[in-house]
């Protein structure tokens, strides 16, 4: 994982000339290094993960253990996140006027289409999903767990967020992708990247088919004040990708444009 990638998506007009908090943004990075599936790290891992010298990680640990962030385990000689991490994490889906207004309607049309309906946010060069009903056989929803992320530059929605970013940030955003994704398959797949971003500004959304017999669709939300947001619509089929987009096209815009004005209402 490219340590301190820049995060273009979050910047505003005027913004980005300060001077940076170094620390605060190595501190940051550690505990960007847990995932899902890595509950515990030691010093050398965490090292690995960020680009971070060991004993740059071995006083950022010490400080994230001494404000709660991080416990230490000892019989394990790693770390893993502490509660207020997870306090922190609720207070943001709370707080979520986004979530608030998209989750009843997203429900609606998972369960009329019978599809599945996300809903995510860009961070580095990975989505992270705010919100995944998805629909099955058994006329119910599973919830995919909030915050599991996906790679940008294979998705229907990281695509659709790149299609959202100005040239230069386009280009940065680019540039870290090749990093992680090079090799002799990049340059399909900035083709196929390419495309998708052409396809978002000319219809409104974009096709991927990144895991097997699953179909997905996805549109940026536009949304001022608010940050970028993607949302999708996937079904499981053995359908070809042109034969979905020809059925689930419409629901996924009816839907991201209806969020939209109810977001205006709010305001």
């Amino acid at each position: 994982m490219p340590a301190l990638l820049p995060r273009t998506d979050r910047l505003k007009p005027g913004q980005g000339k300060a001077t940076p908090n170094r620390s605060l943004e190595r501190g940051i990075a550690v505990l960007r290094a847990f995932r899902a599936g890595s509950s515990m790290l030691g010093n050398s891992e965490i090292a690995e993960r960020t680009g971070l010298s060991r004993s740059t990680v071995s006083r950022l640990t010490q400080s994230l253990i001494d404000s709660g962030m991080l416990e230490y385990v000892p019989q394990h000689r790693a770390y893993r996140l502490g509660v207020p991490v997870l306090s922190m994490a609720h207070a943001m889906r709370d707080g979520s006027a986004v979530l608030k207004v998209a989750t009843p309607m997203m429900v609606d049309v998972a369960m009329r289409h019978r599809i599945n309906v996300g809903l995510a946010v860009p961070d580095g060069d990975e989505m992270v999903y705010l919100e995944s009903f998805r629909y099955n056989r058994r006329q119910s929803l599973r919830t995919v767990v909030s915050g599991q992320r996906i790679p940008i530059a294979l998705t229907s929605l990281g695509r659709a967020y790149l299609s959202t970013l100005d040239p230069e940030s386009f280009r940065m955003r680019m540039t870290a992708l090749a990093a992680r994704h090079g090799g002799r398959g990049w340059a399909a797949l900035q083709g196929e990247i390419a495309a998708a971003v052409q396809a978002v500004r000319t219809t409104g959304y974009c096709v991927a088919a990144w895991q097997p017999q699953v179909v997905a669709i996805a549109t940026p939300l536009r949304m001022a004040g608010y940050g970028i947001h993607v949302l999708n619509v996937s079904v499981s089929t053995q359908q070809d990708a042109a034969s979905v987009e020809a059925v689930l096209a419409r629901p996924l815009l009816t839907l991201a444009r209806t969020i939209e004005q109810q977001i205006v209402q709010l305001d």
